[in-house]
């Protein structure tokens, strides 16, 4: 990890300029020399760098959200030119082309955090060790190493021997405990940010490979920060847990506000949206008329989500329009009850006795239920049709003729069963 963090060395400088400059505000209100100052500004640097990266997030949001829609083509890629790799990876970069999707976006958050994540490790590691670095001088180098947090100094990790963690004035219990509390939160949190994205910002109507890559990832993250969080300061365990604590709260406003079509968050947010439609008959913001605008102009290839919308406006007497608004429409609301209606009003299915009752009929008075064909054919019943046999060649019709009506007769008297008699098998012949 040490060789890593100096290859970040050129942005150690900015970094522990921007602490620094935190500290002294900090300081004046808790001390100079208190664990609250040195890490309120370890917290204000990550809020400040998470406000630069704000542009970076939406175009990951949006990345992710291009990969989900274009998975059923990707495989579909995958697919026919199984056999032509290089065809298959052409085909993919001229997908990627058309839609403007760049498959890497949604790991350029991490990305762009890595070098300062570095510069703060190597920052905090040589506090530890005793050394200045970038504009930390002797006397700010001699507070941080007497600044704790519950007890743990910013620069002890949970791997430091007890006479290592005594140097810092310090018990290597105090140490284990705060840190082992941190590392659990932290993977905890990234946990619920995963699972957060997986259950209610993801189109459930359609699987592809890159939900199961997210179901892995939500396990798998959060395992390799409970590995690798023993070699981390407190420093830098306090600069993580709070990154990964903004990045739940970012992305849960974001899934509030604006969701994935299809998805559990776009069913709970229209949800919201027509309660407040209908409670005051107007859209009453611009984002949300736009919201409004896009669901009309999708027409007849809204998900389910959004036509349970439209429905829902128009039995509350309301139609949406192009512009985004809504009206009041008594016809709308005619034409859903009477969509209602002629769902509840569908034909009932005959019961088998009822269907049996029938076929015993047909086959004891062909002549009544041929007079009732001649004048309504379509009232045979779907086992009277599947009865009748599929080869005219094999079988006669189902329906017995006027003069073998004394022979059948006859037939059941002898033990037989009355009526139409089921085709045998071919191979019990």
């Amino acid at each position: 990890m040490d060789t890593i963090a100096s290859l970040f060395s050129f942005i150690t400088t900015p970094v522990s300029w921007v602490i620094v400059q935190f500290h002294s505000l900090y300081g004046m209100i808790f001390g100079p020399d208190t664990g609250w100052a040195w890490g309120l500004s370890i917290v204000s640097l990550v809020v400040l760098i998470r406000i630069c990266l704000i542009p970076l997030f939406v175009k990951q949001i949006k990345s992710t959200r291009n990969m989900q829609v274009l998975q059923p083509k990707m495989k579909a890629i995958q697919e026919r030119y199984k056999n032509d790799k290089q065809r298959q990876s052409e085909e993919m970069m001229k997908l990627y082309k058309e839609t403007g999707t760049n498959p890497l976006s949604s790991c350029l958050p991490i990305l762009a955090q890595s070098p300062f994540f570095f510069a703060l490790y190597h920052v905090l590691s040589s506090i530890a060790n005793g050394k200045t670095i970038g504009v930390i001088n002797q006397g700010l180098l001699d507070s941080a190493r007497q600044a704790h947090i519950f007890g743990a100094p910013l620069a002890a990790k949970f791997t430091d021997s007890s006479d290592k963690v005594a140097s810092l004035n310090s018990s290597l219990t105090d140490v284990r405990v705060v840190t082992a509390i941190m590392i659990i939160m932290m993977s905890a949190s990234q946990f619920y940010t995963q699972r957060q994205l997986m259950t209610k910002n993801v189109d459930l109507t359609v699987k592809t490979p890159y939900m199961q890559q997210q179901k892995m990832l939500m396990y798998i993250f959060p395992l390799i920060f409970a590995v690798t969080g023993i070699n981390f300061p407190v420093g830098v365990l306090v600069y993580w847990l709070t990154t990964n604590v903004w990045t739940m709260g970012q992305q849960m406003y974001v899934i509030n506000q604006n969701p994935t079509p299809g998805s559990k968050a776009q069913d709970q947010y229209l949800t919201r949206l027509l309660k407040t439609i209908t409670t005051h008959n107007e859209v009453r913001s611009r984002r949300k008329r736009t919201i409004v605008q896009a669901i009309v102009a999708k027409g007849p290839d809204r998900n389910d989500n959004e036509r349970k919308f439209v429905m829902s406006l128009a039995k509350a007497g309301l139609a949406a329009q192009p512009d985004g608004t809504v009206i009041k429409s008594d016809t709308a609301a005619a034409e859903a009850e009477a969509g209602g209606a002629q769902k509840r009003q569908q034909p009932k299915r005959l019961t088998k006795a009822q269907r049996q009752a029938a076929a015993q009929l047909a086959a004891d008075k062909p002549d009544e239920v041929s007079d009732t064909e001649a004048t309504d054919e379509p009232a045979k019943t779907s086992l009277e049709k599947k009865d009748e046999p599929q080869d005219p060649k094999s079988k006669p019709s189902g329906r017995p003729a006027a003069g073998a009506t004394g022979a059948t007769r006859q037939k059941a008297k002898s033990g037989q069963r009355k009526g139409q008699q089921r085709p045998k098998h071919p191979s019990k012949k």
